[in-house]
């Protein structure tokens, strides 16, 4: 994935979002998780070394509340807010264009998967139409039958869809880990898989 914030812009944006309310640190990532409409969730490890740093360098301070640790802004943390103040603009339309070249790369991913959906029926169905080879070869003096054929195109229909269902399940978990997962790819998938099922029921007829 390519990189979301330039180099230090992260460190002053979670400046803004304590600035607005003390939170934890999963607050923070489900914050920025929300500002990228799901596109992007930084890991603890991009959270906590930068909160860390603000601490030290007294711009937040840290108080447990139970079993969370809450961070909240400091006078100093708003100092440098207001002196960065043009900076920040800059940091929130470099956020709605990593949005946007996020949510690119996510339908990207989907087109390609469906492509390869069409390519892999269309095998099945070219191999279906030609008859099983290793069927062939073991009854090179028996004619399959059209229903021994349909039976054959359905199982090699069935490979096709498992591949693709395992494949889509891990390419998508593998987003949502990411945080790079957003309802209108649902929708896109749903929307191609309806429109596959109805090319290959066109092609029945």
């Amino acid at each position: 994935m390519t990189p979301v914030f330039a180099h230090g812009n992260l460190r002053l944006y979670l400046l803004s979002l304590l600035a607005e309310s003390p939170r934890h640190g999963y607050e923070l990532i489900q914050a920025l998780s929300e500002r990228f409409g799901g596109t992007y969730s930084p890991s603890a490890g991009t959270i906590y070394p930068r909160l860390s740093k603000l601490e030290a360098e007294g711009l937040v301070t840290k108080t447990s509340d139970g079993r969370k640790t809450v961070y909240e802004i400091t006078d100093a943390g708003r100092a440098e807010l207001a002196a960065r103040e043009s900076e920040l603009g800059a940091i929130e339309d470099e956020v709605t264009d990593s949005v946007r070249r996020l949510a690119d790369e996510v339908r990207a991913g989907v087109n390609e998967a469906m492509r390869s959906l069409r390519a892999d029926l269309a095998s099945a169905a070219r191999e279906a139409k030609r008859g099983r080879p290793a069927d062939r070869e073991h009854t090179s003096d028996v004619h399959p039958t059209p229903r021994q054929d349909s039976n054959a195109a359905v199982r090699d229909a069935e490979v096709v869809l498992n591949d693709f269902r395992q494949q889509m399940r891990t390419d998508l978990r593998s987003r949502a880990a990411r945080g790079g997962l957003q309802d209108a790819v649902v929708a896109q998938l749903r929307h191609e898989l309806a429109q596959v099922r109805a090319n290959v029921l066109g092609t029945l007829k």
